[in-house]
């Protein structure tokens, strides 16, 4: 009986045994096939991720270094600037008011200034030291200042029309044109003093001076923050790549925003400088009228030690409130 029992349990493991071999030999090749599947995918995946994560490593060290190459190019441009505001020499003054004169003729021609005046004041009866110290003045002081009306003109006439010029650069450029030949189209079809600026960049360029270097110059001759941001887009351009038609579309963007801006800060500060005018012109004004109407009530002050200090102090604290209500009614933008 017990043999019987232990027959039948051996006769069923058998066929469990078998059946599951069965089973096994038909799964067996579906299941093998797709683990190699899945061992394949992992290795591609794996692969993908590692070459994502290589390529993503790669722009990121890319951006890092063009980045880095920027802001070394901001610096040395901005040390370039400071050294420049430092001291400017009497030839750079000359240029950046357009005139073609070396800086001997300039001395010679303040001299003689200085000598005709003070020769027309002793003449009309003064003591020499009266015409020794207007004929300084007039030498010293009107030809510098004649330099400093012509150097304004000149920059606020480059400033109109250089976002213009910006303007027809990017046009250039994105129709397929390259840089030199857009800036070859200011330099013969621009106006005033930006045609000739860059008239001077074209013949640089022509004898071998880089465009780099030429705006670098260009910075000397016309110091003015517009010019200042095309040399710092065309540096950055030329050191670490990119668009230069967008970059220079941005530029004459912020260039046309600030003119808006100019013209704006001058409409609402006009009231502000109207009165500054009026209250500046009243005293001499007043002064001139008494003098016209009873000249004997005011001669006093000319006459008399007291009167002189009085006019000395007047006129000193004339030119101090001057001075406040100009620094009022200046705005930088």
């Amino acid at each position: 009986m017990l043999d019987a029992q232990l027959v039948f349990i051996a006769t069923v493991f058998m066929g469990v045994l078998g059946v599951g071999g069965l089973a096994y030999a038909a799964i067996a090749p579906a299941l093998q096939k797709r683990q190699q599947n899945n061992k394949r995918m992992n290795v591609a995946t794996g692969g993908k991720r590692a070459r994502s994560a290589r390529r993503g490593g790669a722009e990121v060290d890319q951006n890092a270094q063009r980045r880095k190459q920027v802001q070394e190019t901001l610096k040395e441009l901005d040390e370039a600037q400071a050294a420049r505001k430092k001291k400017v020499s009497m030839r750079e003054r000359i240029e950046q008011a357009g005139l073609e004169m070396p800086v001997r003729t300039f001395t010679i021609i303040s001299a003689i200034v200085g000598l005709v005046t003070a020769g027309c004041v002793m003449l009309a009866g003064q003591t020499p030291f009266v015409g020794f110290l207007t004929g300084f003045a007039a030498g010293f002081g009107l030809p510098r200042w004649t330099l400093s009306f012509l150097t304004k003109r000149r920059l606020k006439q480059f400033t109109e029309e250089f976002a213009n010029a910006v303007d027809v650069i990017v046009r250039g450029l994105k129709a397929g044109l390259p840089l030199h030949d857009c800036i070859m189209i200011i330099a013969s079809e621009a106006q005033g003093p930006v045609r000739e600026e860059f008239r001077e960049l074209v013949e640089g360029q022509r004898v071998g001076i880089t465009l780099e270097q030429g705006l670098e110059k260009m910075t000397h001759r016309v110091p003015t923050a517009e010019l200042r941001f095309f040399q710092i887009v065309i540096s950055i351009q030329q050191k670490t790549g990119g668009n230069l038609s967008e970059a220079l579309g941005n530029l004459s963007k912020v260039l046309r925003e600030r003119k808006v801006l100019q013209g704006k800060i001058q409409a609402m500060s006009q009231e502000a400088k109207s009165s500054a005018a009026i209250i500046g012109a009243l005293p001499p004004g007043v002064m001139v009228l008494v003098y016209i109407t009873t000249p004997d009530y005011i001669n006093l002050l000319f006459e008399e030690r007291m009167g002189n200090a009085m006019l000395i102090g007047g006129a000193f604290w004339m030119l101090l409130g001057v001075l406040v209500m100009k620094k009022m009614i200046s705005f930088d933008y």
